[in-house]
């Protein structure tokens, strides 16, 4: 009985062995069938071969042969791949699809002892994961050895708070022949990219005397356009070799002064085009006018373009002058074939106003003048409150001031006949407007206390996405306050009013002026509600 019993027990055990063997092989074919991806190809290409070799000397083909060790492709050269000395075009390169091997052909003489760089910046990368192949430079010279010297810096934009990508860096050679206009009309002899940094290494430079400059431009050409370009300059020449880290700030200089044939554009709306800093311009009526003729001028806040307006006169023509420093021209603008424009009255505050803000009514038309005895302000629908109404200096704007109480609701009744413009215009309708004052509980204020402030400081308030909120002329002060602000994020923007004609200026190449400094605070500030913020800052 016992050895039927063990029999019995010794083949449940081989049974249940061979189901666990069966088990775990079918699990295994399983796994193996179920692709696992392996982790993540993180390594740049390498090159493998280059001819002629890197560095090397008597250069005298117009071929570069690149071997990778794996498929790479080249993208965005004309923005990564920087050519110094510059080329009259970039080189050609084949195959334009993924390889591992590629012809660079140059389809330019080239200079005879120079030393070139060809800086691919971060074009390279490979085709699976796109690994890229950073700053990797082919160097080689024409002559007999290869120059050695280097530059470096960073550049800044000198008015913005972030500084564009893939500024060039250029160097002209001090010769005999050389002065400052050169950057006018030929090509450097030498060039560095900022690609996607602030920083910038010039390399391979023969030793002397330099100009380096910045330039972020449109067409790409190393030419300086002051229409289209921003500059920055070293205000000194540069001997090579030495040490020295140089900084440079960019702007957006302003062009010589030129104005353009004026037209009518509406009746009593002449339109005066120009180039240039508008900071100084004058027109001048030279036409004979009557004791009652009246006009205002305006320009327009994105395009180079003043607006003329004036009240009706009996002329066919009007002769003007556009005056601007040592400018001068004249002009003849036929008049009275343009439609008239219609007065339109808006507002600014309608629904919520703000406890900072004003009232305002805005005009498409130049005001001339107010009735306020026909314009009526109440509180909570009944109550009558005294208020004054003037025209702001734009002429574009009446300004209603008056003693906000929070959480108030307002109406301002205007009667036909109260807003008069330049042309003769007035408001025909009656005008209503309701608007409700906010909780002094739902703003924040902000206090910056200063040091080492300069004399002429201006403190600018900023939202997020650039528009100004408040502006703050510091005399000896060390004490910003912002109060009552609108819960957000803000920018706080220092600009160093050297010539206290309370704007910030801009540099001038040919002048040797650099722009005004700027310092922005290093954080965005954010204001919540019922909540006061000091924060100290040394403007060093």
């Amino acid at each position: 009985m016992y050895k039927i019993h063990d029999f019995r027990m010794k083949r449940l055990l081989i049974f249940l062995m061979i189901l666990s063997i069966s088990q775990l092989f079918f699990q295994n074919c399983a796994k193996r069938g179920r692709p696992t991806g392996g982790a993540k190809d993180t390594i740049p290409p390498i090159v493998l071969k280059m001819i002629p070799e890197n560095k090397s000397i008597d250069f005298n083909t117009n071929k570069i042969k690149l071997k990778f060790d794996e498929y790479v492709l080249f993208k965005d050269l004309a923005n990564q791949l920087v050519v110094s000395p510059p080329l009259k075009s970039l080189p050609l390169i084949t195959p334009t699809g993924a390889s591992k091997e590629f012809v660079l052909t140059v389809n330019d003489t080239l200079n005879t002892n120079s030393t070139y760089t060809f800086d691919f910046g971060n074009s390279i990368t490979d085709n699976n994961e796109g690994n890229k192949l950073e700053r990797f430079k082919y160097v080689f010279s024409t002559g007999k050895y290869l120059d050695s010297l280097k530059l470096k810096g960073t550049v800044s934009d000198a008015f913005e708070r972030k500084t564009d990508k893939n500024i060039s860096v250029l160097l002209y050679a001090v010769t005999e022949t050389f002065n400052d206009s050169v950057i006018y009309r030929k090509k450097p002899n030498y060039i560095a990219s900022t690609l996607d940094s602030t920083v910038f290494l010039l390399e391979n430079i023969k030793g002397g005397k330099y100009l380096m400059i910045a330039l972020k431009e449109k067409n790409g050409n190393f030419i300086f356009n002051p229409k289209t370009d921003k500059i920055g300059f070293v205000p000194h020449l540069i001997t090579l070799p030495t040490d020295s880290s140089y900084h440079i700030s960019l702007y957006k200089e302003f062009p010589a002064f030129k104005s353009n044939q004026p037209t009518e554009f509406k009746k009593g709306k002449l339109i005066f085009g120009f180039e240039g800093n508008r900071e100084h311009i004058k027109v001048n009526l030279l036409t004979k006018t009557p004791a009652d003729f009246k006009f205002h001028t305006s320009f327009d806040k994105k395009k180079d373009t003043m607006y003329y307006w004036h009240s009706p006169i009996k002329s066919d023509s009007l002769n003007f002058e556009v005056v601007n420093q040592d400018y001068k021209k004249a002009y003849s603008v036929k008049i009275g074939t343009a439609k008239k424009d219609t007065l339109k009255i808006g507002s600014i505050g309608s629904g919520m106003l703000n406890l900072r803000d004003q009232f305002k009514l805005t005009s498409n038309i130049p005001i001339d003048k107010i009735e306020i005895s026909n314009i009526k302000l109440v509180e909570k629908d009944t109550i009558k409150t005294s208020f004054k109404a003037t025209i702001a200096d734009n002429k574009e704007e009446v300004i209603f001031d008056f003693e906000k109480k929070q959480f108030t609701s307002y109406k301002l009744k205007i009667l036909p006949k109260s807003i008069i413009d330049i042309l003769g215009n007035s408001n025909k309708d009656t005008l209503n407007y309701q608007f409700i004052t906010s909780q002094v509980e739902n703003y924040g204020n902000l206090t910056i206390n200063l040091n080492n402030t300069k004399p002429n400081t201006i403190v600018e308030l900023l939202t997020e996405n650039g528009q100004t909120v408040e502006i703050v002329h510091l005399n000896n002060s060390k004490i910003v306050e912002f109060k009552l602000l609108t819960p957000a994020k803000y920018i706080i923007r220092f600009i160093e009013d050297k010539n206290n004609n309370k704007k910030w200026d801009t540099g001038n190449y040919l002048q040797k002026i650099q722009p005004e400094n700027i310092i922005y605070y290093p954080n965005v500030i954010e204001v919540r509600a019922n909540w006061d913020i000091v924060e100290s800052f040394s403007l060093k």
